[in-house]
C-alpha cells in the first residue's frame, strides 16, 4: 500500500503547486493593462487549471479513496482526525472550483477584483496544507 500513498502524495503536490500558482497568476493578470498580457495570462491560467490542477485533484482524490477503501477506513473510521481531514478536503475542492470561477471571469474579461484581493486569496491553500498535513501525520484525535 505504500505505492498508493506515494502516488497520492505526488498528485497532492501537483495539485497544491497549481493551487499556489494560479492565484499568483491572477495577481499579475489583475495588474496587467495591455491586451497581449491579458491573452497570455488567459492561456497560462487555462493550461494550469485544466492541465495540471484538475488532473492533480482528481488523482489525489482517486488514490485517497482507493486507500480509504483498501485499508484506511477500516483502521481509522472512528478517528476524528480522518473526518476533519476529509472535511478540509471537501472545502479545498470548493476552493478549487472557486478558482475555476475566477478563471472564467478573467477569460470573459469580467474580473472585478484587484491584485491585492488575489494576494490574500493566494494564502488560503497554505492554511489548508498545514492543517491537512498536520492531521494526516500527527493523527491528533
Amino acid at each position: 500500500m505504500l505505492w498508493l500513498k506515494a502516488l497520492h502524495l505526488i498528485f497532492m503536490v501537483t495539485w497544491f503547486a497549481g493551487l499556489f500558482y494560479l492565484p499568483r497568476l491572477f495577481v499579475y493578470h489583475a495588474m496587467s493593462d495591455d491586451a497581449v498580457s491579458h491573452e497570455r495570462f488567459k492561456v497560462m491560467e487555462r493550461k494550469l487549471y485544466f492541465g495540471i490542477m484538475t488532473p492533480g485533484m482528481v488523482a489525489t482524490f482517486g488514490f485517497g479513496i482507493w486507500m480509504l477503501g483498501d485499508y484506511a477506513w477500516t483502521l481509522y473510521s472512528g478517528s476524528g482526525w480522518l473526518h476533519a481531514k476529509l472535511a478540509l478536503l471537501g472545502l479545498l475542492a470548493i476552493y478549487h472550483v472557486w478558482c475555476g470561477k475566477w478563471l472564467l471571469d478573467f477569460k470573459h474579461d469580467r474580473n472585478c477584483h484587484s491584485h491585492v484581493y488575489f494576494r490574500w486569496v493566494n494564502e488560503i491553500p497554505v492554511l489548508f496544507l498545514f492543517a491537512i498535513v498536520w492531521l494526516a501525520v500527527l493523527k491528533p484525535f
